[in-house]
C-alpha cells in the first residue's frame, strides 16, 4: 500500500499545482493553456480531494490516539470509539483511490452496436437469438437508453438468425461489455413431441460504436453493391433496389443493410457497422499488443467463451464467469440483468486492482 500511497501524493501535489498554475494571471490569459490545464485537472480532482481527505483522517487518528491516556475514562472511552470509526473509514478511503488509480477504459460513454446470432439449434437457436434481442431492448428500455435496429434477417417462426442493433445513451458501453460471448439456452422446443430437453445457443457481441474521427475509412478501399431487398419488410421489399451491400477490400469484411426503404439509410447504417467493425480490430491487435497479463478476462468479448445459460426447466440463469445463479428467468428474459451486469464489474475491478497491486509490488 505504501507505493500506491507514495503515487497517489505525487498526484495530489501535480493537482496543487496545477490549481496554483490556473490562478496565474499569465496562464489565465492563454486560454489554450489554461483549457488544457483545467482538463488535467479535473482528470485528478478525485483521487487528489480523497487523498487529501486520507490525510486528514490519519491526522485525526493520531489525535485520538493521544488522548486514549488521558486521566478521563470517559475521554478515553470516546477516542477509541473515534479511532475505531476513523479506522473504518480509513479502510475505505485506500480502496477507494486504489479504485480512482485504475485506468479509465475510453470507450466507457460510448454507445453500442449490439450483434446476436443463432448459433447452434437450428429454428430453437433463431427463437432464443429473437428472445435475448427482446432481452436487451427491455433493458435499455428500463434504463432510459435509446434502440436503434440497424439489421435483421428473421427467420418464419419469429426467431432471427442475426440481428444488429445499437443502443444509445451515456455509459451503454460500461454497463454492456460484459455480455459479449455464448449465451446457451436448455428447454424442451416447442417443436419437440417427445419432451426432450435441447440445449441451442446464440452469440452476442457488444461493440463500442465508432464515431467517425476514430475510424476513417478510405472511399477507395470499399465496394458498394446494390440488390433487391428479400424477407420481412416494409412496402418496398422486392419492389426497389434499395438494400447496400458494402465489402471492405482490405480485411474482406461484408456488412448488408436492407430494412430501410431508402438506399441511402441502408448505406448510412452499413456504414456504421463498419466502421465500427474496424475500430474493434485495432483495439484487438492493441490488446494483443499489451500482453495476456495486462487483459481483463471478464468482458474480455471472447465470442467463443460460454459465459451464461439460461436453463428453462429449473427456471435458473447462471453466469459461469462468476458462479452466480438466479432463479427468475422470466424476469431475467424480461430485462432484469443489472445483478450481473454489476457483478461483473465487481469482479473485474477486483481483477484489475489485483493485477496493478502485482505490479507495482
Amino acid at each position: 500500500m505504501s507505493m500506491i500511497l507514495d503515487r497517489v501524493a505525487r498526484i495530489a501535489d501535480r493537482y496543487d499545482e496545477l490549481t496554483a498554475l490556473m490562478a496565474d494571471p499569465a496562464v489565465a490569459a492563454d486560454f489554450a493553456r489554461l483549457s488544457e490545464l483545467d482538463r488535467e485537472r479535473q482528470e485528478i480532482e478525485e483521487l487528489a480531494q480523497t487523498y487529501r481527505r486520507y490525510e486528514r483522517v490519519q491526522k485525526q487518528i493520531e489525535e485520538n490516539r493521544s488522548l486514549l491516556h488521558d486521566a478521563d475514562e470517559e475521554m478515553r472511552e470516546l477516542a477509541e470509539s473515534e479511532i475505531e470509526t476513523l479506522e473504518e473509514e480509513l479502510e475505505a478511503l485506500e480502496r477507494q483511490m486504489k479504485t480512482l488509480l485504475l485506468p479509465k477504459d475510453p470507450k466507457d460513454e460510448k454507445n453500442v452496436i449490439v450483434e446476436i446470432r443463432a448459433g447452434t439449434g437450428g429454428e430453437e437457436a433463431s427463437l432464443f437469438a429473437a428472445e435475448l434481442y427482446r432481452m436487451y431492448t427491455r433493458w435499455a428500455e428500463a434504463h432510459r437508453y435509446k434502440v436503434e435496429l440497424l439489421s435483421i434477417n428473421e427467420t418464419g417462426l419469429g426467431g432471427v438468425k442475426e440481428v444488429i442493433f445499437a443502443i444509445k445513451g451515456k455509459g451503454a458501453y460500461s454497463k454492456l461489455k460484459y455480455e459479449s460471448g455464448v449465451h446457451r439456452v436448455q428447454r424442451v422446443p416447442v417443436t419437440e413431441s417427445a419432451g426432450r430437453i435441447h440445449t441451442s445457443a446464440a452469440t452476442v457481441a457488444v461493440l463500442p460504436e465508432a464515431d467517425e474521427i476514430d475510424v476513417v475509412i478510405n472511399e477507395n478501399d470499399i465496394r458498394i453493391d446494390i440488390f433487391r431487398s428479400s424477407g420481412p419488410g416494409g412496402q418496398s421489399v422486392n419492389t426497389t433496389d434499395s438494400a447496400v451491400r458494402i465489402t471492405h477490400l482490405p480485411t474482406g469484411i461484408v456488412i448488408s443493410c436492407q430494412d430501410e426503404k431508402s438506399q441511402l439509410q441502408n448505406k448510412l447504417k452499413a456504414m456504421r457497422i463498419l466502421r465500427t467493425r474496424l475500430y474493434e480490430m485495432e483495439e484487438q491487435k492493441r490488446m494483443e499488443e499489451l500482453g495476456a497479463a495486462r487483459r481483463s478476462q471478464i468482458g474480455s468479448g471472447d465470442r467463443s467463451e460460454k459465459i451464461r445459460t439460461y436453463n428453462f426447466p429449473q427456471n435458473r440463469v447462471t453466469d459461469h464467469r462468476i458462479n452466480k445463479t438466479v432463479y427468475q428467468l422470466d424476469a431475467v428474459l424480461d430485462g432484469a440483468i443489472d445483478e450481473f451486469i454489476e457483478e461483473l464489474a465487481a469482479a473485474d475491478q477486483a481483477q484489475r486492482l489485483e493485477a496493478m497491486s502485482a505490479e507495482l509490488a
